[in-house]
């Protein structure tokens, strides 16, 4: 019989591991865009170019890739975007998948603190060493350091002879925190140490490691297939960067921060992103001359359905000539006012020789035109290429033309970005007499002083009921986040507002590899 304590005991482990304790396999499984990010530039590679990519066979140590991972360039590579992450790459200057495997293992929380040690120890700047000569065989790949579950298999086996099936219990009672499990593997792997002429001292230190390993373990094998996941995308962006690209703005088309963002990269790469245009643009964002032509589908308000009527009817007839053509000639439920109206505003009729403003201001008249042609046609009263379709049949008010700030808000609005014109621009000389830097330029510690756009604004309350931000702040070259605490966001409230341009002044933050700059001054350009 068991007391009452055991059978708590019993149940809190089987409500932990249920599916375990039934005698049942437990498999994760992701579905990961990435997979699809490859697909997507390897087929894009054989349109353009003809060329097939054996993605399973690629170069194990592609210099090319290599070197877009020592400079952390990695938007886009799978599991080594983060900022912090592409600080360690920096650091760690990876030249074989070993190092990617370590990287993807040990940038969590607990095994983060051994980042410096392994970078220090691949470069020689700290000494490689083991507990003992035996387990040099085992933490060879990783400079002395236990990283992976499966070393810590192989070093129990190897210091205390166990058998595959106990290293296997070992691994599951450090894993799964089974503390009774655990205790009655210390004592088994203490002994097995010093059944083989090892040191209880040594033996002791050893358990002294395997003890807190759940905070460090991690599965190699699973390590293993995202590092090669991790290569793989790496490899694609270092070789073939427009379509990679490409496959990347595509997978995330519906996100208008992302794009944001990975325009932005785009630039960074030499790549320019063209801005969307009714005569050039497809669905998706498209190679065009060595940069990418904007896709419709990621213009905010038109829909799929609208975007490949627009499509097809351009395929069969050709560009259309102007806006009395694309009326006639697009005859569809969902080109409505809203679609419409964000079409012209992100300048996608651009190409059709109106004026944004000119356009938006008469946009009921737009549509009322749209209506009649479309009761006409489907009465066939009138043939499409009839006289009643000339451009003097849509008579449209003169106004004063959009601004450039106006332009500018519609396309971040509507696409993310700025398109047309940087609001930046504007003030390039008093960005340059106050001495500010780029924001892709700024240095790791000191005193900084940088201008830019802000991109978003998060006002949170701490802990004492005072008011604090987190802002982001972009310019030409890159973006940055600014903490505003509370002192600071006290004296001049008003300023921190989305598209305010301002010079902010402070000293740059880089805590876990992150990099975010304390603003201590902050004004309006």
């Amino acid at each position: 019989q068991r007391a009452p304590q055991d059978e708590n005991i019993i149940v809190t482990q089987f409500e932990m591991h249920s599916v375990e304790s039934l005698g049942l396999l437990k498999m994760d499984l992701l579905g990961l865009k990435n997979l699809t990010i490859i697909e997507k530039t390897i087929k894009l590679v054989n349109e353009l170019y003809g060329k097939q990519i054996d993605i399973s066979n690629l170069p194990e140590k592609d210099k090319k890739t290599f070197s877009i991972l020592q400079r952390g360039d990695t938007t886009g590579v799978f599991q080594l975007e983060s900022s912090g992450m592409r600080h360690y790459l920096k650091e760690l200057r990876p030249t074989e998948l070993e190092d990617i495997i370590a990287m993807v293992a040990l940038y969590r929380p607990g095994p983060m603190e051994l980042i410096p040690e392994y970078i220090a120890r691949k470069h020689g700047k700290s000494p490689v060493a083991y507990l003992h000569e035996k387990l040099e065989p085992v933490l060879k790949n990783t400079y002395g350091i236990m990283i992976y579950q499966e070393q810590l298999m192989t070093a129990a086996r190897t210091l205390a002879s166990f058998s595959l099936s106990e290293a296997d219990v070992l691994r599951k009672a450090v894993g799964k925190k089974i503390r009774t499990l655990l205790l009655q593997q210390k004592e088994k792997l203490i002994n097995g140490c010093i059944n083989n002429n090892i040191s209880k001292e040594t033996a002791e230190k050893f358990w002294n490691l395997v003890e807190p390993f759940d905070r460090y373990g991690f599965n190699r094998s699973h390590a293993a297939c995202y590092a090669t996941i991790a290569y793989r995308t790496a490899y694609l962006k270092a070789h073939y960067p427009m379509e990679f690209m490409s496959s990347l703005l595509n997978a995330d088309a519906n996100d208008i921060d992302r794009i944001s963002f990975l325009v932005s990269e785009c630039k960074k790469i030499g790549i320019e992103v063209l801005p969307p245009d009714i005569n050039k643009s497809s669905a998706a964002f498209t190679p065009e001359n060595n940069n990418i032509r904007f896709g419709l589908t990621a213009v905010k308000n038109v829909g799929e359905n609208i975007i490949q009527a627009i499509i097809e009817n351009r395929q069969r007839s050709g560009p259309f000539e102007n806006l009395i053509s694309f009326l006639s000639r697009v005859q569809h439920k969902d080109l409505n006012k809203k679609s419409l109206e964000s079409l012209i505003r992100c300048g996608a009729l651009d190409s059709l020789n109106i004026e944004r403003n000119q356009a938006l201001q008469n946009i009921e008249e737009i549509v009322k035109f749209n209506s009649v042609i479309k009761k006409q046609q489907q009465s066939s009263q009138i043939g499409l290429f009839s006289n009643a379709f000339s451009k003097n049949s849509l008579k449209l008010k003169d106004v004063s033309p959009a601004t450039s700030s106006e332009k500018l808000a519609w396309e971040k609005e509507l696409l993310g970005l700025y398109v047309s014109d940087h609001p930046l621009n504007s003030y390039r000389q008093k960005i340059e007499a106050a001495n500010a830097k780029p924001i892709k330029e700024l240095s790791k510690s000191g005193y900084q002083v940088i201008a830019g756009i802000i991109s978003k604004v998060q006002k949170i309350v701490t802990k004492t009921g005072k008011p604090m931000l987190f802002t982001k702040l972009e310019d030409f070259t890159d973006n940055v986040e600014v903490i505003v605490f509370p002192d600071t966001f006290n004296k001049n409230q008003a300023i921190w507002k989305e598209n305010s341009a301002v010079l902010v002044s402070g000293r740059l933050s880089t805590r876990d590899g992150e990099s975010k700059l304390i603003c201590e001054n902050v004004q309006e350009l």
